[in-house]
């Protein structure tokens, strides 16, 4: 394949051209008629119709944020962008419009098996626009269905690579976000970088286990959730326990504790702290 890319394309004011062409049929009519013999004056006549009909096929118009790729008799010419409004060009060239907006396009919802083989569903937002006209129409069939097949394609391949989650330590796709943004538009830019494609931004829409397999994934983030909680509220109340031991067997307040006594003091504590359910255990303060 001959790649192509945008070449400016000759285009000057449109007004300007129909003044101006207008001006000179005028003047070779009126002189034509009053010097020349009527078989000249016939000439003359049918060069400006003929010239009329050329300068009238370089005619076109184009709206803010759109290219005009031409193409001469199947050879292509040039695009013209960064103008807008009535525009002349070359005639007898085939014109064909290309958007320049940015464009959002949302995936459908797939269904992947992520890196451990958990069944995943997830589709994203995808936000680009076409940067070179002439690679977006002729280096590819159809530039709108090129970018949606293969980000379909990159998205399945980054969730394959990626647990649904995991630890902090490991680039997951719901504890990473970001990172797994980052990763789907730099891969994506890649694929369709030879369609004249810039991709703005990609970001996950929707990201949830299975159905097959959620409701027992969500009881596994309870309990993983659970265990967490268990392990800092015993982490801390350890620290408070150490603080109030310290506190009486120290200083002013000194108690002097026996041993029997502290672990009362330590056992009652911990379940004022660390039980679930209200709790009001008997904190026996006398001394040996």
């Amino acid at each position: 394949m001959t790649p192509i890319v945008d070449k400016k394309a000759l285009c000057v004011e449109g007004f300007a051209v129909v003044l101006t062409s207008a001006i000179v049929a005028f003047l070779m009519i009126f002189l034509g008629q009053t010097y020349l013999f009527p078989l000249v004056f016939s000439v003359v006549v049918a060069v400006v119709v003929f010239f009329g009909f050329l300068i009238l096929t370089g005619f076109t118009m184009i709206s803010p944020n759109e290219a005009k790729v031409m193409t001469f008799f199947g050879k292509y010419v040039g695009t013209i962008h960064g103008h807008q409004g009535f525009l002349w060009t070359l005639p007898f060239t085939l014109k064909d419009t290309v958007s320049l907006k940015v464009i959002n396009m949302s995936t459908p919802v797939l269904k992947v098996n992520d890196l451990r083989g958990n069944p995943v569903e997830l589709a994203c937002v995808i936000v680009w626009r076409v940067v070179d006209a002439a690679q977006a129409k002729y280096n590819v069939e159809n530039y709108e269905v090129f970018i949606k097949n293969q980000s379909e394609v990159v998205l399945r391949s980054i969730a394959s690579q990626h647990p649904y989650d995991g630890s902090d330590d490991v680039v997951s796709l719901r504890a990473h976000a970001p990172v797994i943004s980052e990763m789907l538009a730099k891969t994506l830019q890649e694929k369709v970088s030879v369609a004249g494609i810039h991709i703005e931004d990609v970001r996950l829409s929707h990201l949830a286990y299975a159905p097959e397999i959620a409701t027992a994934m969500l009881k596994r983030q309870q309990a993983v959730a659970s265990l967490e909680a268990r392990e800092y509220l015993v982490k801390n109340a350890l620290s408070i326990v150490d603080d109030v031991v310290e506190h009486f067997s120290q200083g002013a307040s000194k108690l002097g504790f026996s041993d029997e006594k502290k672990a009362d003091l330590v056992n009652n504590l911990l379940i004022t702290l660390v039980s679930s359910n209200d709790a009001e255990p008997v904190l026996n303060l006398t001394t040996r």
